[in-house]
């Protein structure tokens, strides 16, 4: 599984947040709060979803346990930050590399390809994590949780030093 790598330019998020961990996980929680309300942010850019994570400490995967805390986003892209619905949140997704992978699967069986992205592709390509935002793109093509889905996998990345 290779990755595209792409420059991203800067993007306008407006969404839900909570803090959890993978043995705390809250994104069911986190999902079943926005997606109601989503309707309510007026102007969205596309119906892609983004599900981002913010990792609180410099993300060194060696010392990533179950219990590691990290914040979760589910989002919408915005033309601006004129229109936020009352107890939703603004972030601004900052420009710079990415490595793009394209996941087929449920997203209950991505332990996998999380460890072969981090475990085997990272450490072996030219690349280093950048500390800025992991997220996925959920479009056209996700079903939540069906072995058919597909989504775009976005891992911030820099050239090793």
């Amino acid at each position: 599984m290779e990755p595209r790598i792409e420059t991203l330019t800067e993007k306008k998020l407006v969404g839900n947040r909570l803090t959890m961990s993978i043995s705390n996980d809250r994104t069911r929680e986190l999902w079943q709060g926005f997606m109601p309300r989503r309707k309510k942010i007026l102007n969205v850019l596309s119906p892609d979803l983004f599900c981002m994570q913010l990792y609180y400490n410099s993300l060194d995967f060696k010392d990533f346990t179950p219990d590691t805390r990290f914040e979760k986003w589910a989002a919408v892209e915005v033309s601006d930050f004129s229109q936020v619905p009352p107890d939703m949140h603004c972030y601004t997704l900052q420009s710079g590399l990415y490595a793009v992978f394209t996941y087929k699967g449920a997203s209950s069986d991505f332990g996998d390809t999380f460890r072969y992205i981090f475990g085997v592709w990272l450490p072996n390509s030219e690349y280093e994590l950048d500390k800025r935002a992991h997220f996925e793109i959920l479009g056209d093509k996700y079903i939540n949780d069906d072995p058919s889905s597909e989504e775009e996998v976005w891992i911030p990345i820099k050239r090793k030093q």
